[in-house]
């Protein structure tokens, strides 16, 4: 579903990740771990259009990104959500949950069908629907940001760091909810440091070093490819 290669990319002469490449697959989790500043959240952000790539290819199901708006790169069918709890905090919930889906216009019925299955997910939001988005919780706000992305039905999620600003207890049911997303048939890959937490929610591991892929291997196989090849445990 989405395939990257040999991608480079930086901010204007500081080359941050290079020579990198990936592919994930319709219902499959491919996790992507690495310490801080080793270039995950730039690769997100140069595969979603944020950041324009200096060289390599990003094809989403058989189609180029290289060179798209943002926006026109969410329309085709690609979402990222960003650290941070990135939602609109003038807005209620069920605003935000409508901003979400102007990459799929049209589509009411297909609206109010996903906006059930993320309150069913998520019973908070539907309980404070009608609150602003400011007053959540951190761990709310996040709900709410995933919950954005998903009633725009996308064919590939991007998630940089879910458990950011969040208490770790949180982490797992955002987890659960991502896994059972994408066996729904997206594809989704997950940027995330606490690697023992999130790696049984995933099929497939990629450890990004200092701007390049360290290695790749089964999810299952992480915590011994990780001891083996002497990675700090201090983001496992």
């Amino acid at each position: 579903m989405l395939d990257v290669k040999n991608l480079y990319a930086g901010y204007g002469i500081v080359p941050v990740i290079e020579d990198v490449s990936l592919s994930v697959q319709s219902g499959e989790i491919l996790l992507v771990g690495g310490e801080n500043g080793a270039g995950k959240s730039t690769l997100m952000r140069a595969i979603a259009g944020f950041n324009k790539p200096d060289k390599g290819e990003i094809v989403l199901d058989g189609k180029p990104l290289q060179g798209m708006a943002p926006e026109a790169i969410a329309k085709a069918g690609l979402r990222l959500v960003l650290d941070g709890h990135r939602v609109f905090p003038e807005l209620s919930v069920y605003d935000n949950l409508r901003m979400g889906a102007a990459a799929r216009p049209g589509e009411r019925a297909g609206f109010a069908k996903a906006v059930d299955e993320i309150y069913e997910v998520f019973p908070i939001l539907k309980e404070k629907h009608r609150a602003y988005a400011r007053d959540l919780s951190g761990g709310q706000q996040q709900m709410l940001a995933l919950g954005q992305a998903f009633v725009a039905q996308p064919k590939v999620l991007l998630c940089d760091e879910p458990s950011m600003g969040l208490a770790q207890a949180l982490l797992p049911p955002i987890l659960a909810f991502l896994r059972r997303w994408a066996e729904s048939g997206t594809a989704v890959i997950i940027v995330e440091q606490h690697l023992k937490v999130t790696a049984p929610y995933a099929d497939r591991a990629m450890i990004i070093e200092r701007g390049t892929v360290k290695f790749s291997c089964a999810a299952n196989e992480l915590d011994e490819k990780l001891k083996a090849d002497e990675v700090n445990e201090a983001f496992a």
